[in-house]
């Protein structure tokens, strides 16, 4: 959350941030609405000191005083409730802000103006059509979109045979391989309140994309971030304490309503899938820099896995509405020559942070907000699908990567 105080010192910069940002905010009605705000809140101040005097003076007028000071606490009475209504007025508009962008972001309205920062593994040459991974995935009788459409809906998989097994042996090797880089492990509930959807930034800006179970008023989580980010809501962390390092396991829950049309088939775009995140807290003077350490942790497993990947610096207008930074870890699809986003990996900066309360504390009992960064570690659902597109073979079947196989217990998933 943008504070207000910084909003007021540095109107022009903030208004264009946000124009950068391709949002339509009115930040001089925000203004306007402060200022009124503090209208309000010295009137009550005045009133609440006439209030004072006027209790203090001789009761030899006691019916007369009585009868100001009780109209001074109706007046009281309503500039606090009209100061309630202006304060949630301010509060939505603040928490429908979004982060503003890091000066190293391009400045651009969509995904077309991101930068390419590096390539990595070169693709390779088929000697056949490569087939998509939900065909493959059919034939080889280990996914199921059909019956599953039958059960939930569209956008649903069932996972069968060594299917199953290859998608816990991806989730053990990243959780496994990120733990050696520091990260604790960490399991949290899918399920989570308002408040701590709010925290992360998901409400109330993007309701309308996430999963409701409205007679309980809990939220099926979009990602762990949420939930692993607010176990240090209104907390005070001391400064030796970070960073902290977490990495999650979790079942992600999305409604993808704005991506009608695209990647309807396969596993890029479902509404329930796997994913391990990375989450961090840490100092403010070491965000930038934990954010390019976050980025290496997450680009290494798909280094290991061998898979053709490159990284790309979002631009202002592609950003996610909490982000202040993001990369993007995209993975080759051999099957449509093309690369599709695998990791995000984005620093916050205090945007959570303030809006959770999660504060950090120096030595010399200075506070300050952390900084959060997350980042996914990776997209199980997406590893998959590239997997078995990238390492198909002209018979069908499918060769599964070295680091992988001690999980699996097989080298090959034969064709059937």
């Amino acid at each position: 959350m943008i504070d207000i105080n910084f909003i007021r010192k540095h109107v022009n910069d903030v208004k264009q941030a946000i124009l950068n940002r391709n949002q339509h905010i009115n930040v001089d009605n925000l203004l306007m609405l402060d200022n009124n705000r503090k209208i309000l809140i010295k009137k009550i101040e005045n009133l609440r000191m006439e209030r004072n005097q006027l209790s203090k003076k001789h009761f030899d007028n006691y019916t007369s005083i009585s009868v100001k000071v009780k109209i001074i606490k109706k007046q009281i009475k309503e500039y606090n409730n009209k100061l309630l209504i202006i304060n949630k007025k301010i509060m939505d508009m603040l928490l429908c802000m979004p982060n503003l962008p890091d000066a190293s972001v391009p400045i651009g309205s969509s995904s077309k103006q991101n930068k390419i920062v590096k390539y990595v593994n070169s693709p390779k040459n088929f000697l056949f059509i490569p087939k998509p991974h939900w065909e493959i995935g059919e034939r080889l009788n280990i996914l199921d979109f059909t019956t599953a459409s039958k059960i939930s809906g569209s956008r649903f998989v069932i996972l069968k045979n060594e299917g199953c097994v290859l998608e816990r042996a991806i989730i053990s090797f990243f959780i496994d391989t990120h733990k050696k880089h520091g990260y604790s492990e960490i399991m949290a509930p899918y399920l989570v309140n308002k408040t701590s959807m709010v925290g992360t930034g998901q409400l109330p800006k993007f309701e309308d994309e996430v999963f409701t179970c409205t007679k309980d008023n809990l939220y099926l989580i979009p990602t762990s971030e949420v939930s692993i980010t607010n176990i240090y809501r209104n907390s005070i962390l001391h400064e030796y304490d970070l960073p902290k390092k977490y990495v999650s396991y979790s079942a992600c829950f999305r409604r993808e309503s704005g991506s009608y049309g695209r990647d309807t088939k396969g596993l890029i775009r479902n509404h329930q899938f796997n994913k391990v995140e990375l989450v961090k807290f840490v100092k403010p003077i070491d965000s930038n820099t934990e954010l390019d350490r976050l980025l290496v942790d997450a680009e290494y497993v798909l280094q290991l896995l061998n898979l053709p990947y490159r990284i790309s610096l979002l631009s202002s207008g592609d950003m996610s509405f909490a982000s202040s930074k993001t990369y993007d870890i995209e993975v080759w699809f051999a099957s449509t020559n093309t690369y599709k986003e695998i990791s995000s990996c984005s620093n916050f900066k205090n945007f959570q942070s303030k809006r959770m309360n999660i504060k950090i504390q120096y030595p010399n009992k200075q506070i300050d907000f952390v900084h959060t960064l997350n980042g996914s570690g990776l997209a199980v659902g997406r590893t998959f699908a590239a997997l078995l597109e990238y390492f198909q073979n002209q018979d069908g079947s499918i060769n599964i990567p070295e680091v992988l196989q001690k999980y699996t217990g097989f080298r090959t998933i034969p064709a059937k």
